[in-house]
């Protein structure tokens, strides 16, 4: 059966190794963390909570009126976080549904949450996620994520394999991942109960330790996605998005 009463939790930190103190990075005169949650929000789908060890992020979430969790600051990645939330957040599991929303997503495009939920009408997958097709100058950048898998319907695939390399070899186009987990709440409970995988720790990507246990992830494949911030070329792209936007 497909969940019906998701919960979206976006883990946030400031010590990001590639660029520290991102979350509170200004976009637009907005901490990045206020316009990731502004964006969870606006889906209209689930609740919506922080998950941090930071101070400073929890007092920007609770000043735009959000719900915060704080968490220990020792978690491995994200989902890890997420799952110490969500056991203050839900100890009844009212929720059959979680939603790990990167907190690197400011300007995610409407129905990412919808579609990366929607995978899960289909029993078989644990997990659905979201892939876009990865530009020239992506190709062989470690910061896009490309996903590797194979396609089983329209604007839909199962995923094989993420790596921070250029992959699969040989002509054809390459995807790059986005940072949404849709994990059914059985799912996720296996997940957060394993320990880091030796390709997880290898690649440094969370989600190669569900593929490594056996368990299925679908991606859907949407036209185009906005960047996450990974970097300071990230982030100067965003802030001027931000000002066009402003324009119009």
């Amino acid at each position: 059966m497909a969940p019906r009463a998701p919960l979206i939790v976006i883990p946030a930190r400031l010590g990001s190794t590639r660029l520290p103190g991102k979350a509170l990075a200004d976009i637009g005169g907005r901490p990045m963390i206020a316009r990731v949650w502004e964006r969870a929000c606006a889906a209209g789908l689930a609740p919506v909570a922080v998950a941090t060890d930071s101070v400073e992020i929890a007092e920007v979430i609770r000043a735009a009126g959000g719900t915060v969790a704080m968490t220990s600051g020792a978690h491995a990645c994200g989902s890890d976080r997420i799952g110490e939330a969500v056991a203050a957040l839900d100890p009844d599991r009212r929720h059959d549904a979680i939603v790990n929303l990167q907190g690197d997503n400011p300007f995610l495009p409407d129905g990412a949450l919808a579609a990366a939920l929607g995978l899960l009408d289909d029993p078989a997958a644990d997990i659905g996620t979201l892939a876009t097709q990865a530009a020239l100058e992506e190709a062989d950048d470690p910061s896009a994520v490309k996903l590797v898998g194979t396609q089983i319907g329209p604007n839909r695939m199962r995923a094989l394999y993420f790596t921070r390399a250029r992959a699969p070899h040989g002509d054809g186009p390459l995807y790059k991942h986005v940072g949404v987990y849709a994990f059914r709440r059985a799912s996720f409970e296996r997940y957060v109960a394993l320990p880091p995988s030796a390709l997880e720790l290898r690649e440094r990507l969370e989600q190669l330790r569900a593929l490594e246990a056996g368990m299925r992830i679908d991606a859907a494949v949407l036209d185009k996605a906005a960047p996450s911030v990974d970097t300071e070329r990230d982030l100067a792209a965003l802030r001027a998005a931000a000002r066009e936007q402003e324009k119009q």
